[in-house]
C-alpha cells in the first residue's frame, strides 16, 4: 500500500478552464459543461487522494459574469454538494468577454478593470456562501507580445497602470490578483518582462505572479523573448536546474499562486487561443 504525507496545504484544485479555453462549438474540441467538469473532478482519485476543489473560469458557458446573487449561490450549492470547494477565479479580462486590452485605449482599459470588479463581486458571494475560503483572482494583460513590441516602455507602463487600478479594487474586496506568466501575454511573455511589469505595478502582496510549470519552462527557452532565454534545445539537467533557479529566484518574491502543468518544450494553440505551452501527460517521454 502506498504511504503519503497528509498536508493541510497546498490545497489541490482542478482548473475548470480546460473545458472552455480553445474549445469551440461545432469543432473537434467542443466546450465541456461545468457540470461535466465537476463530475470528473469529484470522481478523480489516485491512491486515495482526491481534489479538494476547483478553480473557476468566470465566463459563459460555465459562469455568467452578470449572474444574480441567487444564481451564483445556486452554483455554489452545486459545487459544495459534490464535496468540492472553490479557490482561484479567472477574471474575464479578454476582448470578446467583459474586458479588453490592459494596454489599449482608456475605454479598453476601463473594460479590463470592470472585468476584475465583476470577478470580485462573484468572489464575495462565494466567500459569504462558504464554498470559497481562499484563492486569488487570476488576470493577464489581454493583449499580444507583437502589439506590445510597438512601444515596449509605453505599453508596459499602461499595463502596470491598469493592473494597479485593478489591484486597488481587489484590495478593497479583500482579494489578490495573480498575473499568470505565459508567453502569449504582452509584457508577461518572458520572466524578465514579467518582473519588470510587476515592479512597475508596485503592489507586492496584492498584485503578484501565478507560476505555471508549463509556461515557466517556455520562459527558460525564450520562445517569445529570445533575449531572455536561458536554455537551448538539448540542454542538460544540470543546465536546466541552474536556469530554473535563476528564474525562480527573480519571480519567487512575487509568486502568490501555483499551477501544476507539464510541458514538453513545444507550443500549441487551439481555436482562438494563441500559441502557448503545450500541456502533456506527466509521464510524457519527451518531458
Amino acid at each position: 500500500m502506498s504511504t503519503h504525507t497528509q498536508n493541510t496545504y497546498p490545497k489541490l484544485h482542478n482548473a475548470m478552464w480546460p473545458g472552455l479555453v480553445g474549445k469551440e462549438p461545432g469543432s473537434e474540441h467542443p466546450p465541456i459543461s461545468l457540470e461535466r467538469m465537476l463530475d470528473l473532478t469529484a470522481h478523480a482519485e489516485v491512491d486515495g487522494h482526491k481534489f479538494d476543489g476547483v478553480d473557476m473560469f468566470l465566463f459563459h458557458p460555465h459562469t455568467d459574469p452578470d449572474a444574480s446573487d441567487d444564481e451564483i449561490k445556486s452554483m455554489a450549492d452545486l459545487i459544495a454538494g459534490k464535496g468540492l470547494a472553490v479557490g482561484s477565479l479567472v477574471a474575464p479580462v479578454w476582448p470578446g468577454t467583459v474586458g479588453d486590452s490592459s494596454m489599449g485605449s482608456p475605454e479598453q482599459r476601463e473594460k479590463f478593470v470592470l472585468a476584475v470588479r465583476k470577478a470580485c463581486r462573484i468572489a464575495r458571494i462565494l466567500n459569504e456562501h462558504g464554498v470559497r475560503r481562499y484563492g486569488v483572482i487570476r488576470i493577464d494583460s489581454a493583449d499580444s507580445p507583437s502589439h506590445w513590441a510597438a512601444d515596449k516602455t509605453g505599453n508596459t507602463h499602461k499595463i502596470a497602470q491598469t493592473f494597479r487600478e485593478a489591484g486597488v479594487i481587489a484590495a478593497d474586496h479583500g482579494e489578490r490578483l495573480a498575473a499568470e506568466g505565459e508567453i502569449c501575454w504582452a509584457g508577461m511573455h518572458s520572466w524578465q518582462y514579467m518582473v519588470q511589469t510587476l515592479e512597475e505595478v508596485g503592489m507586492q502582496g496584492t498584485v503578484g505572479f501565478q507560476a505555471d510549470l508549463a509556461h515557466t519552462y517556455l520562459y527558460l527557452l525564450g520562445y517569445n523573448a529570445p533575449e531572455h532565454g536561458l536554455l537551448q534545445p538539448g540542454h542538460t539537467q544540470e543546465q536546466f536546474d541552474a536556469a530554473y533557479k535563476q528564474m525562480t529566484d527573480a519571480l519567487r518574491p512575487w509568486t502568490i499562486d501555483f499551477h501544476v502543468a507539464q510541458n514538453d518544450g513545444s507550443v500549441h494553440g487551439t481555436g482562438s487561443h494563441d500559441k502557448t505551452g503545450r500541456h502533456c501527460p506527466a509521464d510524457d517521454q519527451k518531458f
